[in-house]
């Protein structure tokens, strides 16, 4: 780590540096990013030397309950910084530094789907607020009665794709209906996409011939995130069929960049899943794919429970859950990834 930053801070004393600003700036902030990583390092590593001077001293009077008092705080303390530290270690894919684009479809069920849709859009808010992560919606579809039939949410921030990547997935809701006179117990889906915002340094193209543009006015139902103009618009990808719209900015020309970036986002996703399928065939492999892939349960009824099916993972706090407290989720699944790459 050092030898990079080292490395890092020897381009950038180099004259030239600045003459391509965008690369300069990526290795301004891959040099903070390790610099970071670095300090939270030594921080652990005195920690650990504190903890070996106090057992040292309890090793010659083990009656000395201040010290035995003190040794347990400091090893509480550790424990902590190290579950935080691993986490960061894991935040270390190509793009997981990167701000987020996160989509969530209701799937079949009409009302109760769309509703439980515009759940998760308030999940996913509060969580981001929480964190002091910027969350703009750049594009949503109101449902027929209530609820929405789609959403795309713009996460910035240090990490965001980082942490959010881990809500891929299809969400399950189970509860008594709101909509259902005979107050019946029923089950919705949605699915949950997230991808990486890309920089100018991920090669996608944009044939001008193959994306038609379409203008339209914004629904206006994203409340307070949506600017209630004209200028919305909507881009579809002829190769792929891909459609993205954006409706958050005030002009049509940033509206256009926006479903752009969200083009190139879906393109890019779309190129890794293909190769993803190419390596389980050659492996033979049978990937999980559409409403089958369920990664979390949200069950109000006849029991409060969030379960991860992935991790195992849950808790009976099911409104805190729903007010934006994701987080032991979250490093639960970054923790079993950590788990699968150091399986001794």
């Amino acid at each position: 780590m050092n030898e990079k930053i080292s490395e890092n801070e020897a381009q950038m004393a180099d004259p030239d540096f600045w003459n391509d600003q965008s690369a300069a700036q990526k290795v301004i902030d891959e040099t903070n990013i390790l610099k970071t990583k670095f300090d939270n390092f030594k921080v652990l590593s005195d920690a650990v030397d504190e903890l070996e001077i106090l057992t040292e001293l309890l090793k010659e009077d083990p009656t000395d309950q201040e010290t035995q008092t003190e040794l347990n705080n400091k090893l509480t303390i550790v424990q902590q910084k190290l579950q935080a530290y691993q986490l960061e270690l894991l935040l270390n894919g190509k793009y997981d530094s990167h701000n987020a684009l996160l989509e969530i479809h209701p799937g079949a069920g009409g009302t109760e789907s769309q509703d439980w849709g515009s759940m998760l859009l308030r999940m996913y808010d509060r969580w981001g607020q929480q964190h002091h992560f910027k969350v703009e919606v750049l594009d949503y579809l109101a449902g027929e009665e209530a609820g929405l039939k789609s959403v795309t949410l713009q996460f910035s921030g240090k990490n965001a794709y980082g942490y959010l990547r881990s809500e891929k997935g299809v969400h399950r809701l189970v509860r008594i209906s709101p909509f259902d006179a005979a107050g019946r117990r029923h089950t919705s889906f949605a699915s949950v996409n997230v991808m990486p915002e890309l920089d100018d340094s991920v090669e996608i193209e944009l044939r001008p011939e193959d994306i038609k543009m379409e203008v339209f006015r914004s629904s206006g139902a994203g409340g307070q995130h949506i600017n209630k103009t004209s200028s919305a618009v909507r881009l579809i990808h002829i190769p792929t069929g891909i459609v993205v719209s954006s409706q958050a900015q005030r002009s049509q020309f940033q509206n256009r960049a926006t479903a752009e970036s969200m083009l190139r986002a879906r393109l890019y996703q779309l190129k890794l899943e293909e190769q993803a399928k190419k390596k389980a065939a050659i492996q033979g492999q049978q990937l999980e794919i559409g409403w089958g892939s369920q990664i979390r349960s949200y069950v109000f009824h006849p029991y409060s429970m969030v379960k991860d099916h992935r991790t195992g993972y849950e808790t009976g706090n099911i409104q805190s859950v729903m007010d934006g407290d994701l987080d032991g989720f979250i490093n639960a699944y970054l923790q079993s990834k950590l788990s699968a790459q150091n399986p001794d």
